[in-house]
């Protein structure tokens, strides 16, 4: 076994200091760390901490998603999607369809009892018999309004998904000569038409007071959307990220210097 070593002082020397002893608490002020756990202490502000966030798995597709079509390369056909129309051209537009929004099943249900009852009694009126003016919704009808010609104006929304359900509408619209807005977004569509949400909604006919107002949107959507060819040709996509792009600038840069280098070297 090792010797204990001894405590006492060295011959002719002094015993070794005692260690501090620790400072008493204070009992006026307490210390309390801070905790920056779940429920603990607020973080200080200032400070974008939600690279350390995990977010639930929906926003995160959502926003891979969104990064995907800015980085990809994105054919024209899905690029259109992307050129709404304005936030003032599309609340003059949704006022219009406000007034022209679909029945509900109980309006719908009044209207014909009235009806039945005025053609029982041989008073059949215009306003009981005649269905109004309302929009039409529902991809599968509104696709034959279009093949027929009988749709005066179509809206279609941004953000369908998938996409491939309302790809082809707007070269459809094109062939027939159906002026067409694409709008934002699918949600408001479906409040227009009593649903939750709506891919496209369609005019066929309005009253004579709004029939000035109905042709002026029919322009807008001609020289817009239908007769637009840089919009049916323009690619969209290829955005870098902020590191890719300032790599590709230093890139540019170095490149252009060596050039430099090169052409003042021929001069001499």
């Amino acid at each position: 076994m090792a010797p204990k070593k001894s405590t006492k002082p060295a011959k002719g020397g002094k015993a070794a200091p005692a260690k501090a002893s620790a400072s008493k608490a204070d009992p006026l002020f307490p210390s309390r760390p801070r905790s920056f756990t779940v429920g603990g202490s607020i973080r200080p502000t200032g400070r974008d901490l939600s690279r350390f966030v995990r977010w639930p798995k929906y926003v995160r597709i959502q926003r891979q998603r969104a990064v995907l079509y800015q980085r990809l390369k994105v054919p024209p056909a899905i690029n259109q999607f992307t050129k709404s129309i304005g936030k003032n051209e599309a609340s003059n537009i949704f006022k219009l369809c406000d007034k022209y929004r679909p029945e509900t099943v109980a309006a719908k249900k009044q209207r014909q009892k009235e009806s039945a009852a005025s053609a029982v009694k041989g008073t059949k009126t215009g306003k009981t018999a005649n269905v109004p003016h309302q929009l039409k919704f529902g991809l599968k009808h509104v696709t034959t309004l279009v093949e027929e010609k009988k749709a005066s104006l179509v809206l279609i929304a941004c953000d369908v998904d998938p996409i491939e359900l309302v790809l082809w509408l707007p070269a459809l619209c094109r062939k027939m000569e159906v002026p067409f807005l694409i709008v934002k977004d699918k949600a408001r569509l479906g409040t227009l038409v009593h649903q939750k949400t709506s891919a496209v909604v369609a005019f066929t006919s309005v009253n004579k007071e709004d029939e000035a107002q109905l042709k002026i949107f029919q322009d807008l959507a001609m020289e817009k959307f239908n007769k637009n060819s840089g919009l049916v040709r323009k690619w969209g996509g290829g955005v870098m990220g902020l590191k890719t792009q300032a790599k590709l600038d230093k890139r540019a840069k170095a490149l252009a210097q060596e050039e430099a280098k090169k052409a003042a070297s021929l001069k001499r």
